[in-house]
This record gives structure tokens, C-alpha cells and sequence, in this order.
């Protein structure tokens, strides 16, 4: 248990903090999904790198780990739009 009253604070907006990162992770991980399942879709593709770019601005994510799921979807797009 905490003793001092910024350790209680601690703890209760570690803990909210935590729940905003699963929270946008789990957003993040069905957003790639869906975009890896339809990767012609500009619009889920605008809406992926969109969060992407937001979850790192919150801190969520590392900048370099959004630039290299972004770089993977783009790559998917210039296959699946080259191959039609």
C-alpha cells in the first residue's frame, strides 16, 4: 500500500493510463487487421495511419514502430494495386 499521497495519485493514473493504451492498442491491432484484409480500401487505410499517428502523439506507441506498420500497409496497397 502507498504511504505518501503522491504515490496514491501514482497509482491511480498509472492504472488509467493503462487502461487508454490497451484500449487503443486493441483499436489498433482490429485497424490493421481490417486493413490487411481489404488493403485496395483508401478509406481504412487513411483511417489505420490516422490512429497510428495519433497512438504516438498520446505516447501510446514509439514513433518508429507506427512508421514501420505504416510503411508495411503501404507496401500491401502497391502489390495488391499493381497485381489488378
Amino acid at each position: 500500500m502507498p504511504h505518501h499521497k503522491s504515490a496514491v495519485k501514482r497509482i491511480r493514473t498509472s492504472g488509467r493510463d493503462r487502461n487508454r493504451n490497451i484500449n487503443v492498442k486493441s483499436e489498433l491491432k482490429s485497424l490493421l487487421k481490417k486493413a490487411k484484409e481489404t488493403p485496395a480500401n483508401k478509406e481504412v487505410m487513411r483511417d489505420t495511419v490516422s490512429k497510428l499517428d495519433r497512438a504516438v502523439r498520446k505516447g501510446v506507441i514509439p514513433k518508429a514502430v507506427a512508421n514501420r506498420r505504416k510503411s508495411r500497409l503501404a507496401l500491401m496497397v502497391n502489390r495488391t494495386t499493381k497485381a489488378s
